[in-house]
């Protein structure tokens, strides 16, 4: 045995104080024990929000994401979606204060304020139908969002050939200015113009069409499927006046379409012969001179009838129409709009 493994000495009754150097190596151990717990501690699965937090306190300073709507992290993306797209929809909730009978009535339609969203008159406005060129509302949203207004669009065979509607000198093999087919779309129904904006946003007709269907599961529009960018054949190619009513919001928040929508004519630059493009809104209320105008779109086939949706301004206030398969669409959304600027304190 060592002198250092022998046990302590008694002393005069008292017991021997332990030197504080022989300690030491105890506290190491101790030290250590409590550094190795702590470890285990916050190494251990965490709640994503602690994750986030945590992530959050690791990275640099930087200027805060944009205000989000919702938590994705808790929220279904169907539902996410739907929320974040809420601010285009109608409300169907309330009750009609725009009381107004048709001797001929539409098949459907609804009178709507264009900020609000809310419905003052309504007939089967969830009711599915065929919706001809009202399609190009959405045609239009798309190519908006997603393409700059002094882009070339090169013209195809495909587009040139395209019936119906439609601006009718397009020059195949040549690229015009895209914004001068996006008012052809608007202003005279061009179907060789969606056509083209299609092919040249999407690559092929059919991708712009799935496209078109993907946009309107993202805004909720669940009575509403698309066949074409045109709306020149009715199989497949449907909607409700709410939907309807709830792409028109969207289409009217954008600058560029608002604009082409209000315009009685428009003359631009085009690679035909003259040089310019004439185009004339064939909206029946602004050839009718009615009041504060500011779009939409018409349509019509045979299977969908004559279908409008109409907008105009008095003061403040902003009222839309949506007619579906009426016998007189442009004189009954005089009516409607007429009865609705009254209803609330805006002389017709």
């Amino acid at each position: 045995m060592t002198t250092d493994d022998r046990p302590p000495l008694l002393q005069g009754g008292r017991r021997r104080r332990r030197s504080p150097l022989r300690l030491l190596p105890l506290a190491l151990l101790l030290g250590l024990l409590l550094w190795v717990g702590l470890a285990a501690i916050d190494s251990a699965p965490r709640g994503s929000d602690d994750r986030s937090r945590a992530g959050r306190a690791a990275q640099p300073a930087r200027d805060p994401d944009p205000p989000r709507l919702l938590d994705e992290a808790r929220t279904p993306p169907a539902v996410a979606s739907r929320q974040r797209a809420s601010r285009f929809h109608v409300d169907l909730s309330g009750q009609d204060t725009v009381r107004l009978r048709f001797v001929r009535k539409p098949r459907a339609g609804v009178l709507f304020d264009v900020r609000t969203g809310r419905v003052l008159w309504r007939r089967n406005a969830d009711r599915r139908l065929p919706i001809a060129s009202l399609t190009k509302m959405m045609t239009a949203l798309l190519i908006v969002e997603r393409e700059d207004a002094h882009e070339r669009v090169r013209i195809t065979r495909r587009a040139t050939r395209t019936p119906g509607s439609a601006i009718g000198v397009l020059p195949r093999g040549k690229r015009v200015q895209l914004e001068a087919l996006l008012n052809g779309l608007l202003l005279v129904s061009g179907n060789d113009a969606a056509i083209a904006l299609a092919q040249h946003s999407a690559g092929t007709v059919p991708d712009f069409v799935r496209l078109m269907n993907e946009r309107a599961a993202e805004m909720g529009l669940d009575c509403t499927r698309f066949s074409t960018p045109h709306g020149l054949e009715d199989k497949g190619n449907h909607s409700c006046a709410a939907d309807l009513a709830a792409l028109a919001r969207a289409d009217l928040h954008l600058r560029r379409i608002r604009r082409i929508a209000r315009r009685k004519r428009a003359i631009l630059t085009f690679p035909i012969e003259g040089g310019r493009l004439f185009l004339y809104n064939n909206n029946p209320l602004m050839r009718q001179r009615y009041r504060g105008v500011t779009g939409l779109k018409t349509g019509y086939t045979q299977r969908a009838g004559r279908s409008m949706v109409a907008t105009a301004r008095r003061g403040d206030v902003e009222l839309g129409v949506v007619m579906l398969r009426s016998y007189d669409p442009a004189t009954q959304a005089r009516k409607l709009l007429d009865r609705g600027f009254r209803a609330l304190g805006e002389r017709p």
